[in-house]
């Protein structure tokens, strides 16, 4: 964190202006919670809080758009509505389609901040400030964040917002708060009711100490939200780093990126034991509700403790791209490298096409539409460097940089999505090569249980099953590679369960080795597929299925660390890797399936909202950021106004 050393200067000098009078009620730009709502002056009821951030989250699964409250008592520090609400957005990292509804309580104000390459544009954020100031006025401050998300919803899908049945004074022409004449009296009546703003400052400061916001205060509900948000914002700002960091050590080599290698590694511990806890929550044990709100306060924590890893780096590897002293040449670097991912797209339509002539449709459903998304990264890669050179142009190199910084990430996500259709084409051909000697020993362990003396049709029952999943293996068509292998592993194991009294312990050990090494091999493939479909998509995935791949991560690495010293104990940790990735695969597809009504993305805008370029911010995942967070585009209009 920057010091604010000249803020407290300015503050200090506010209060003695107002003969101490605003101690109880200046407020300085703040650090959000990790919700939607940050109350800090008590405004919204208890049991108003967990509906208001529902509707929120609803908007923000509905429409892509964020919208973030901050409830404040008075402005401070600027003393402008329109320049603290930006500072907050700015300070807390807020992306192109993340807004903050900013109000003051005590001076009656409020301002919605906005970014100008935002899919919502200034004419509509006027209009819906509107459509909130009757609440306002009535003080229902629950009921102005639903008309927001209201309002919001109308404006991302091209309706016309309602005015409301108030006069918004922030948005019109003759804007009173514009006036000298205006601050003149306005400064007069603060200082005439001081004392009695001090009486409802003091009442909403100990309204606000019982209701409270830390997870030890929160509702059960609220706090695994609020949990299960810090996931996938953690998730998204370590996903941006690591792809920061490729561009880094490209131009610098290791040995310049080493400290930022050791910062992500630090940051990713903290998250896996998260995610960790959040597959214990998820899995089939009960637990006690002491344990799940202990288990959701830690991956807080340790999600806070996360970003903290990566923010503390944020400067250092900024001084290290200098991308605003050196935006010139990253520009052209930029166009370079956006020219090399579009002339690639010919052969990854050409290696698809070969894909679906060889496999049947479900095989291939990762990278289906992996074409397409790219295609649209790179022409919203190639308006965001257009943005860059105008930028440049009119000498304005630190927002030339934050555009020159979208790019690179819209790119860097066209060459994954096209690069994965040729991982998964070699996947799927090294799963087709393993088929036919899975079904030669399958044929054998049949013939080898027929046998055997069956005393109690255990055998009978095993050999039954393995016939059927070799039969369903030998119908499979087209042909579907790695559940065709999955299905005859399962069959062999009914096999192994009945076999394995009869074979010795070498030729177990050696048919466990065997096995593992197939099962390890579908695990990897599968998770490959699950991380490149959530990466390129994160902006719609949640946290059930990142954290399903986590775990199968996890699970992969446990099976591979004991596979050499003992293959039988790695084979149901490998199975289990499997499992989990596909449950990951399935979860992504539901999560990318409901985001903004289509499973795909029409536009460059909707493709950078579905890659979470837009909407977790360029670089941050959310608020925070990683290596070089923050949002990108500019803040700043008339607007806002009293209420």
């Amino acid at each position: 964190m920057r010091t604010r050393m000249t803020a407290a200067l300015t503050a200090a000098l506010t209060l003695a202006m107002l003969g101490g009078a605003a101690t109880a009620w200046a407020t300085d730009p703040i650090t959000l919670d990790s919700g939607y709502i940050t109350d800090d002056a008590g405004a919204i009821e208890a049991g108003q809080i967990a509906a208001a951030e529902d509707r929120l989250a609803q908007l923000s699964t509905d429409t892509g758009i964020d919208v973030y409250v901050a409830i404040v008592d008075e402005f401070t520090n600027p003393s402008s509505s329109e320049d603290w609400a930006n500072a907050v957005a700015s300070d807390n990292g807020l992306g192109v389609s993340q807004y903050l509804f900013a109000i003051a309580m005590d001076s009656r104000q409020f301002y919605i901040s906005a970014d100008s390459s935002g899919p919502i544009d200034f004419e509509q954020i006027a209009d819906i400030e509107s459509a909130v100031t009757p609440a306002l006025r009535a003080d229902d401050i629950a009921g102005a964040i639903d008309d927001a998300a209201d309002a919001f919803e109308t404006a991302a899908s091209g309706g016309t917002v309602s005015d409301g049945t108030g006069s918004n004074t922030g948005t019109s022409q003759a804007d009173t708060g514009s006036s000298p004449v205006f601050v003149v009296i306005l400064i007069v009546v603060i200082l005439a009711i001081a004392a009695l703003l001090i009486a409802i400052v003091l009442r909403s400061r100990r309204k606000r100490a019982a209701s409270g916001g830390k997870p030890e205060q929160l509702d059960p509900k609220e706090l695994a939200r609020r949990a299960a948000s810090a996931l996938v914002e953690t998730d998204d700002a370590l996903r941006t780093s690591e792809q920061e960091l490729g561009f880094a050590r490209a131009q610098f080599g290791d040995e310049a990126t080493a400290p930022f290698v050791a910062t992500l590694a630090a940051a990713k511990e903290g998250l896996d034991r998260a995610f960790t806890l959040k597959q214990q929550l998820d899995d089939e044990i009960p637990d006690t509700a002491e344990t799940v709100r202990s288990w959701n306060s830690e991956i807080i924590a340790l999600c806070t403790a996360a970003q903290a890893e990566l923010d503390a780096k944020v400067s250092a590897f900024d001084d290290l791209r200098k991308l605003e002293q050196n935006a010139a040449p990253a520009l052209a670097g930029a166009r370079e490298g956006s020219a090399q991912a579009a002339a690639a797209l010919e052969g990854a339509q050409t290696k698809l096409t070969e894909l679906s002539v060889l496999y049947a449709p479900a095989a291939l459903a990762t990278v289906a539409d992996n074409v397409s998304q790219a295609r649209e990264r790179l022409s919203f890669a190639d308006a965001e460097l257009d943005a860059a050179h105008m930028a440049l142009n009119k000498g304005e190199s630190a927002s030339a940089a934050l555009h020159i910084r979208a790019a690179e990430s819209a790119v860097g996500q066209a060459n994954q999505l096209e690069e994965a259709i040729g991982t998964l084409g070699a996947d799927l051909a090294a799963a087709q090569s393993r088929v036919p000697a899975l079904v030669a020993e399958l044929e054998q362990d049949i013939a080898t249980a027929e046998a055997v003396t069956d005393a109690d049709g255990r055998i009978a029952g095993a050999i039954a099953g393995a016939r059927h999943g070799l039969e369903t293996a030998r119908t499979t068509t087209p042909p579907r590679p790695i559940l065709t292998l999955q299905l005859l592993e399962n069959a062999n194991e009914q096999l192994d369960a009945v076999l394995n009294d009869i074979r010795d312990k070498a030729e177990r050990v050696e048919r466990a080795e065997r096995h593992t090494d197939q099962v390890l091999m579908q695990a990897g493939a599968q998770i490959s597929a699950a991380r490149d479909y959530i990466t390129a998509r994160r902006g719609a995935v949640g946290a059930t299925a990142r954290t399903r791949l986590s775990e199968a991560a996890s699970a992969l690495a446990q099976a591979q660390s004991v596979r050499a010293q003992d293959p039988e104990q790695a084979l149901p940790l490998a199975q289990r890797s499997y499992q989990l990735a596909t449950q990951a695969i399935e979860l992504a597809q539901n999560d990318v399936g409901g985001f903004g009504g289509q499973g795909g993305g029409s536009n460059a805008l909707f493709g950078a909202m579905l890659g979470g370029i837009v909407v977790n911010s360029m670089l941050g995942g959310g608020r925070r950021g990683g290596f070089g967070g923050g949002g990108f585009g500019g803040r700043g209009r008339r607007g806002g106004g009293r209420f």
